[in-house]
C-alpha cells in the first residue's frame, strides 16, 4: 500500500487516500488530511462533526449512521456537505482517521 505523510508522520493509506493505522491520528493528521479534502482550515463544528465521528467509531467499531449523524451533531446533510465536500463518508470520516465506510464510492 502506498504511504503519505500527514501530521508530520508517514501513514499507510488506501487508495482513497483513508490512512489505514487509526491509531497514529491526531488532529495534526486530521488538519493535513481535511486539506485533501477540499477543507482548508478546520473550525468548530469540523471538530464537532470530525469528533462525533471519531467517538461513535472508537465505541462501536463503525461510522455512525448519517440520519443518527445529522440528529446528534445538530448538522442537516447540506450543511455537513458544504463542510465536506466529500460528503459525510468520503469526507468527514477520511479526516477521522477511520476507514473507509463499506458502501462509500
Amino acid at each position: 500500500m502506498p504511504r503519505a505523510v500527514f501530521g508530520g508522520l508517514e501513514l499507510e493509506i488506501d487508495e482513497d487516500g483513508f490512512i489505514q493505522e487509526p491509531e497514529k491520528w491526531s488532529e495534526a493528521v486530521a488538519e493535513d488530511l481535511a486539506k485533501t479534502e477540499e477543507v482548508e482550515k478546520m473550525g468548530k463544528e469540523h471538530w464537532s462533526l470530525v469528533n462525533y465521528i471519531r467517538d461513535y467509531y472508537l465505541q462501536f467499531g463503525v461510522a455512525p449512521p448519517i440520519r443518527m449523524l445529522c440528529q446528534k451533531t445538530g448538522f442537516d446533510l447540506k450543511y455537513i456537505y458544504e463542510l465536506f465536500p466529500g460528503g459525510p463518508a468520503k469526507g468527514a470520516c477520511k479526516v477521522a482517521g477511520l476507514p473507509k465506510p463499506i458502501g462509500c464510492v
